[in-house]
């Protein structure tokens, strides 16, 4: 609307400063063969009056004249152009001519008498108006600051007040030594004068490191609610932008932001996005890569020009703290690390007494069993699981959220929803034979998780599941243990090849987790003897190494290759015997599991013709 506006602005202004006239026709000077030329049209009296500015002359028709280029309308005023060779005096033929058929005969100069002001306002007053509205729009944008480009430059961390913050360590529940750690930060915000009295210094910066879900955002604005101080929240990827210093712009305005408002906390969420290691050279392709470190250079500098009295401290949370840049970990900045570990047990109960606050649970739910099925689970993970578990108890019309609510959900978490899909006998016995090749090895091989549920239902991931969990957490592996899962991944292929005399693609993820759990004996854990105990694979945290690079020898490679290929290959020849000289159990499993399509823990036991044993609980829920 704005640019309408100063287009018709432009327009008005053109029209009434610009001198007015009829609009016109173009005629020829002399036209003797149509008889329609301005010549003709003096001499033969149809002329009353013209006009002179320059070479071109306008005038009016006694009598309207209809010409081609008329639009088809007679014309009352004309316009033509005298050659070079005709001039105006008073012994010109064209003046003579002019006064004897009575045309009465003026001049303008050639400037049309608008003025200086006139003809400049005219020539630039279409790019003054331009300009205008370029400052009009910059301004605009950066709110009448430092222009548009200046705010680019401006923090986009979300500020909230401490006393707008209601989220405090006791919705924080599972991880009682990470808080722990930070309520001394707490206590440091809220009596500084304690700790500065002393000359001591609270760590300027705290980095919560732990697996995405475990509750580091939460345990940041709980810091910031327990000490009723404001709260900057930013993701480290908002800092980057394509335009290069936008980046360091941004932490030097949030930093600014924060000391005035002192104290205060900034948390830095993905921290690793900016944070990780600087490279040692540049390149053709180097630009983003070079803002990253700009802005990595700008959080490094500012967090060292904090005065001995500031009471800012920097919060970062991140999942691969292993890649972060040593600069950022040295004493002085990040000097204090807490690590929000995955919950046991007992965590996992606290955070379901957390997310369970608000649900109306029957009494057949116990929440040291949900607790006990979950593990491995963080606290995303669980809050995620309360709240599908509400969902499902309010589909099904349950007053009240029950067990069966809690366990379906948590099969549909891991497994998958169930398919409507119908499969044929053949492969309904097929895939029935697979999934008891798994539950038999699990039930024989000494050291395996034991079998906690076997279902031949089709669901989103797979076309039935064999689910097996420890008895009690483990935090360590041994070999038996390792190879035990092996030979339990192996089992539904080699049932079918014992069965049928050939395969299927069915053990697609069968052979992914196997071939994993193989390399990293041999890579990661110094369980070959051919290689010993060196780390000859990238660490998780490490990721994929870049093609080409390695860091050790093509022989070296291959005997890797074929350490993993030796341990699957002896785990294979176990699980062929050990399912053919106990074909009675698998044939007996696989016809019952026909029958019931989902067998538990006891059942599936007992159809096996073994005693199952000892556990927690009798609902397994752990792929």
């Amino acid at each position: 609307m704005i640019v309408l506006g100063l287009l018709v602005l432009n327009y008005v202004l053109m029209a009434v400063l610009s001198p007015g006239r009829e609009p016109s026709v173009t005629i020829p000077y002399s036209n003797t063969a149509a008889n329609n030329g301005f010549i003709q049209q003096v001499e033969a009296g149809n002329v009353t009056k013209v006009n002179t500015q320059g070479d071109t002359v306008d005038g009016e028709f006694k009598n309207e004249v209809k010409y081609p280029d008329s639009k088809a309308k007679p014309a009352k005023n004309f316009e033509t152009q005298l050659p070079s060779y005709v001039t105006f005096s008073s012994n010109n033929e064209l003046q003579k001519l002019l006064d004897s058929n009575k045309v009465e005969t003026s001049a303008t100069p050639i400037n049309d008498g608008r003025g200086f002001f006139t003809s400049l306002l005219l020539g630039f007053g279409p790019v003054i108006l331009l300009v205008f509205l370029f400052i009009w729009l910059s301004r605009r944008a950066a709110g009448g600051q430092m222009g548009a480009i200046g705010q680019f430059g401006r923090s986009k961390a979300r500020r909230v007040e401490g006393n707008e913050t209601k989220i405090t360590f006791n919705d924080v529940a599972g991880i009682d030594e990470s808080k722990g750690e930070l309520a001394e930060v707490v206590d440091f915000l809220k009596n500084p004068e304690k700790y500065q009295k002393l000359g001591g210094r609270i760590p300027r910066g705290v980095l919560l490191a732990g697996r995405p879900g475990t509750g580091k955002t939460l345990l940041a604005r709980a810091v910031a609610g327990e000490a009723g101080v404001p709260f900057f929240s930013i993701s480290a990827s908002e800092f980057v932008e394509a335009i290069v210093g936008i980046g360091a712009s941004r932490v030097r305005d949030l930093f600014k932001q924060a000391k005035e408002a002192a104290p205060a906390i900034i948390f830095i969420d993905e921290l690793d996005a900016i944070g990780r290691q600087r490279s040692s050279g540049g390149g053709p392709f180097s630009g983003g890569n070079d803002e990253r470190e700009q802005t990595l250079n700008q959080i490094l500098t500012e967090m060292d020009g904090f005065e001995q009295g500031d009471t800012v401290i920097v919060v970062g949370a991140t999942n691969r703290a292993e890649i972060l840049d040593s600069a950022l970990l040295r004493p002085g900045r990040f000097d204090r690390r807490v690590t929000v570990p995955a919950p046991d047990k007992e965590g996992r109960k606290k955070i379901l007494q957390v997310h369970t606050r608000s649900l109306p649970l029957d009494d057949n739910v116990d929440l040291d069993d949900i607790a006990a099925i979950t593990p491995g689970m963080v606290g995303a993970d669980i809050a995620n699981l309360c709240n599908e578990a509400a969902l499902l108890a309010a589909r099904r019309g349950h007053g009240k959220v029950e067990r069966v609510d809690f366990t379906d959900s948590l099969e549909k978490i891991i497994l998958g929803a169930p398919r409507g899909i119908i499969l044929s006998d053949e492969e309904k016995r097929r895939t029935a034979y697979h999934e008891s090749g798994h539950a038999i090895v699990g039930m024989l091989t000494p050291g395996a998780d034991p079998v906690r549920k076997v279902s031949i239902i089709p669901r989103t991931m797979s076309l039935g599941v064999t689910i097996s969990s420890p008895d009690a957490e483990r935090t360590n592996y041994d070999v038996d243990y390792l190879t035990g899962r092996i030979k339990v991944a192996l089992g539904g292929r080699i049932a079918e090849e014992v069965v049928y005399g050939s395969i299927s693609a069915g053990a697609e993820s069968d052979i992914q987790q196997l071939t994993g759990i193989a390399r990293q004996m041999v890579g990661r854990w110094g369980m070959s003897a051919a290689i010993g105990p060196i780390a000859v694979i990238p660490s998780e945290g490490q990721g994929p190494l870049l093609p080409g690079v390695s860091e050790v020898s093509q022989a070296t490679q291959e005997l890797i290759d074929h350490e993993v290929k030796r341990i699957v290959d002896e785990q294979y020849a176990a699980v062929m015997t050990l399912l053919s000289e106990n074909r009675d159990k698998l044939d007996s499993l696989t016809e019952r599991l026909l029958e019931e399509e989902t067998l538990d823990m006891d059942d599936a036991y007992a159809a096996a013709g073994l005693v199952a044993p000892r556990a927690p609980v009798d609902v397994p829920l752990n792929a």
